[in-house]
């Protein structure tokens, strides 16, 4: 074996789910696996994504041979608009993630100046030291790969995001006999997903789903609304297989849903037949018991095409007493309050609502325990790191692999930013390096940070006082105001004794400083500033946002 270690670098995905990005590293060369978005939680008030500090990969730019997606997922190809400004490397990637990251690119513009290459399962290709092969793995998208990768110290599986589902809708089972050709050779270390880890016995077969819609299909006289995610080809196939068989017309619906629908046809990987797909144009013309409308916004996101017939503000599609809508896609932790909401309104407009606490209408793409086991048995590796998790899902991962015969000291719990490096002597993490969240705000990509989002929260809880004063800019005394406009605080009408009481706490404070303080505008802030926090404080128990405005005429 060389001298010289592989080193393996989360910088994403290791401690929460999504931001999946990981570094594999020898000598001068670099090759990173995904590239993955994650959606703001609770606390990241105003955030649109959430995408990897790469500022490791910033500085060793020249190093970066290619960036290699597993699959389609946004939390896996979500940040490249974002990197690929910075960092110029090809990707390489399976035909419909390449698709996907196609239409992504040319929304940012940035299409033109990136190089693409379009790999099949079991291709092998060389980047620098490391010759990749792509392995068919099955998942809730189609074309996911698993990958290994034959470096200068051993072999390195990374599973992707997988399941080990037998009957899997487009006839593609994930490839057992590669993985075992891999774990008979010997396999240096095996990353593995862990996002299903703490589910018991097997993950269902996507094809669970199609007998559920028949029997949905069969049961509803009316309209027939199924929200689910865009990237998953196989629901949508489904999802017009039934329609095909219930004589129902399947109109989409958002935008994702169109663009996504049109790639996957145009690669054959959805088979639509002719005269199946409608238009809204159409909808006044087809009897409701002939309608199916397929639509993103399964999660309640305030824009969505689904929250918008909710709330009866959408253009094209009124609910309707008699509808059925179907929520076949997961509830995304943080989004239950958004779904719940969103269902209320559906149900207030007469519609039926299923969803997969009533009914098996979604199936996980993530192996569960039993196929977690299964895949470490398959590929026998010497060192194994969980992946794709947050750091309790790392560790269940870790005793699973403990449990079916990995030695515990080869079993390395990492997080993003440990480097961890393999020589013919062993393993262990020599280092951490920069790694964390970078926070997207419209147009603004890490110009947020904690400072700005304690500031966001400061107001939403508390609120804002604005005190502006117009001040002689010789004497000091006071020519306008005090002006006091609150925002988030009190209803200022019926507050008029609060407010009066402001504005004296602001005048006391000016006639009290003395003429040097009076000479500069920032001590004049900062008076006004700290006499109103006590004022707010003692009179409501309140510590709002205090913004001075001082002005010297």
């Amino acid at each position: 074996m060389d001298k010289k270690p592989l080193r393996i670098i989360p910088l994403g995905g290791l401690g929460e789910i999504g931001l999946n990005m990981m570094v594999m590293e020898y000598d001068d060369s670099i090759i990173v696996i995904d590239c993955g978005l994650m959606f703001p939680e609770d606390y990241m008030l105003g955030i649109d994504i959430v995408i990897p500090d790469v500022s490791y990969l910033v500085r060793n730019k020249d190093r970066v041979k290619a960036f290699i997606i597993t699959h389609g997922h946004e939390d896996h190809t979500g940040a490249l608009p974002f990197v690929l400004r910075e960092i110029n490397a090809p990707i390489y990637a399976t035909a419909l993630t390449v698709g996907l990251i196609e239409n992504k690119l040319e929304e940012f513009d940035i299409l033109k100046h990136t190089s693409i290459e379009t790999v099949r399962p079991r291709d092998l290709v060389e980047i620098g030291p490391f010759k990749v092969e792509f392995l068919r793995v099955s998942h809730s998208i189609v074309d996911g790969v698993a990958l290994a990768v034959t470096t200068p110290v051993g072999v390195v599986v990374h599973t992707g995001d997988f399941k080990l589902d037998q009957t899997p809708v487009d006839g593609e089972v994930t490839d057992y006999a590669r993985f075992a050709e891999y774990g008979e050779k010997g396999v240096r270390l095996l990353l593995s997903d862990s996002t299903n880890v703490e589910k018991e016995g097997y993950t269902l077969s996507e094809k669970v789903i199609g007998a559920n819609l028949e029997d949905i299909f069969a049961k509803c006289a009316g309209r027939i609304v199924v929200a689910a995610f865009s990237s998953n080809i196989h629901r949508v196939q489904q999802v017009f297989n039934t329609a095909e068989k219930f004589g129902r017309k399947v109109i989409l619906n958002g935008r994702s849903m169109v663009e996504n629908v049109r790639i996957a046809r145009s690669l054959g990987y959805l088979n639509c037949p002719d005269g199946l797909m409608a238009e809204f144009k159409d909808l006044e013309g087809i009897a409701p018991q002939r309608v199916v409308l397929l639509t993103t916004g399964s999660q309640g996101e305030p824009m969505s095409a689904l929250t918008r017939m909710a709330m009866d503000s959408h253009k094209q599609v009124r609910i309707q007493k008699g509808d059925t809508v179907v929520l076949s896609s997961k509830f995304i932790p943080g989004h239950e309050k958004a779904i719940s909401n969103m269902m209320n309104h559906l149900y207030r407009r007469g519609a039926e609502v299923i969803y997969e606490k009533v009914s098996e209408v979604h199936v996980s793409g993530h192996a569960s325990q039993e196929e977690l086991k299964i895949m470490l048995n398959m590929v026998r590796p010497e060192y194994f790191i969980p992946i794709h998790g947050e750091y309790r899902h790392l560790v269940r991962h870790a005793r699973l692999a403990v449990e079916v015969g990995i030695p515990a000291a080869n079993v390395i719990v990492a997080e993003d930013g440990d480097a961890v490096e393999f020589t013919a002597d062993g393993a262990a993490i020599k280092e951490r390096v920069e790694a964390g969240k970078v926070f997207v705000d419209g147009k603004g990509v890490g110009d947020v940070k904690d400072m700005v989002l304690k500031d966001r929260k400061h107001l939403a809880n508390d609120g804002m006082v604005i005190a502006v004063v117009a001040l002689n800019e010789r004497s000091g005394e006071i020519i306008y105001g005090p002006d006091i406009i609150t925002r988030g605080l009190v209803f200022e009408e019926g507050s008029e004794a609060l407010i009066e009481g402001a504005k004296r706490t602001v005048t006391e404070t000016l006639g009290n400083v003395s003429v040097e303080v009076k000479s500069d505008a920032l001590e004049v802030k900062e008076e006004v500033r700290r006499a109103l926090r006590r004022f707010f404080n003692q009179a409501l128990d309140r510590r709002p946002v205090i913004l001075p405005v001082i002005f010297e005429i």
